[in-house]
């Protein structure tokens, strides 16, 4: 075990982390097994071993961080992890049979535990953080900023594909006078977006975005893309093209990664966001290339690590209610979900994309909008 330990410490030369040490990004090894469960699984062990109580970290984000930055996280990919690679390069791991997956493995998990996280609209995606230090008025900011890059005006039809709740509609009937549709793969969400939303000109579906086929004035897509991979981004863009009136407008906001792969961290997919995916420029150039013209292109990566570290806040305030009613296990695999992806957005690896796209280019040119 020694020699794995030694090898451990190698791996960590340069990032100023140390096992057993005082920092509080330094590792704190529970099962000297850890070693061999890493470099034998990789991050999917490095993730279950913590879930576990194998090991700890008082400040996770920091920890990640530095692994990230260093590129030590791309040293910690197993052989035996290989095969999943390739059935990922070969197969349509988001074909319609798979489409509603992530929505009964992470959304349905419970409106509680979403209701404790997230702001009061129940928006589950980046806030925009200028000028404020409140994760309501943060994701107030960034609907608005939605529907003002959109020129929203009182009337129109607008579609919201992966709705979430419905947060992002509501927000827009009531103060931009439009009415929608917004679809979403999560029965839970379908059922308490239709709350939300109503007495409002809304209609919320439980709905694969491939069968959709009726015509908007705008649409926009808020941190749904992740779910729909690469063998299906030109189909997407396809039916946002096909659904899109020839003046609209279409709003991409997703995160994105600065390499191009064609499957997520192994921990991710297996525990948080089944056969999730994160685009690339290139990715997403090649999808929309010679169906919709790009007009605008606004990454503010760095507002998702404030967004992350607020929703760990309110999970951690609630530790004993989330404890109670999902497990020690979940509320650890939790922290450890949200403060490693704070980590890579602090370290640059995943940025944070707001896209507009129109079918045929705005007539004397767009006016980005910050």
């Amino acid at each position: 075990m020694d020699k794995l330990q030694n090898k451990a410490e190698e791996l960590l030369e340069g990032t100023g982390i140390s096992i057993n040490g005082s920092r509080t990004f330094d590792i704190q090894v529970h099962n000297d097994a850890l070693y061999r469960r890493i470099f034998a699984k990789g991050s999917l062990g490095l993730g279950e071993a913590y879930m576990e109580g194998w090991w700890d970290c008082e400040d996770l984000e920091e920890l990640f961080y530095r692994l990230i930055r260093s590129e030590r996280d791309r040293r910690l990919h197993p052989i035996r992890l290989m095969g999943s690679f390739v059935r990922a390069s070969m197969t349509n791991m988001q074909k319609p049979s798979r489409a509603f997956a992530v929505g009964e493995r992470h959304y349905d998990i419970g409106d509680d535990l979403y209701e404790k996280m997230l702001d009061q609209r129940l928006i589950y995606s980046c806030g925009y953080w200028k000028g404020t230090r409140s994760l309501d008025k943060a994701q107030e900011n960034k609907l608005d900023l939605v529907c003002r890059k959109l020129g929203l005006r009182e009337g129109m039809k607008v579609l919201d594909i992966g709705c979430g709740w419905g947060g992002a509609l509501k927000y827009a009937a009531e103060k931009y006078g439009v009415r929608g549709v917004g679809i979403t793969v999560s029965r839970n969400q379908a059922k308490k977006g239709e709350e939300i939303c109503r007495d409002l000109p809304i209609e919320i579906r439980l709905e694969d975005y491939r069968d959709l086929n009726e015509t908007f004035d705008r649409i926009w897509s808020i941190g749904m893309i992740e779910h729909v991979g690469v063998k299906n981004y030109r189909t997407f863009m396809g039916v946002v093209r096909r659904c899109l009136k020839p003046d609209g407008l279409f709003l991409l906001h997703t995160i994105g990664g600065n390499r191009s792969v064609t499957k997520t961290d192994p921990w991710i997919n297996k525990y948080i966001f089944p056969n999730s995916m994160i685009p690339s420029i290139r990715q997403l150039g090649l999808a929309f290339e010679d169906l919709l013209v790009m007009e605008d292109w606004h990454n503010f990566g760095p507002d998702y690590e404030k967004t992350l570290k607020q929703w760990y806040r309110n999970v951690a305030k609630h530790r004993e209610y989330v404890t109670e009613q999902y497990g020690e296990p979940f509320f650890r695999m939790w922290r450890y979900y949200l403060n490693s992806c704070a980590g890579a957005f602090r370290a640059r690896k995943l940025n944070l994309w707001q896209i507009v796209l129109s079918p045929k280019g705005v007539s004397g040119g767009y006016e980005s909008i910050r």
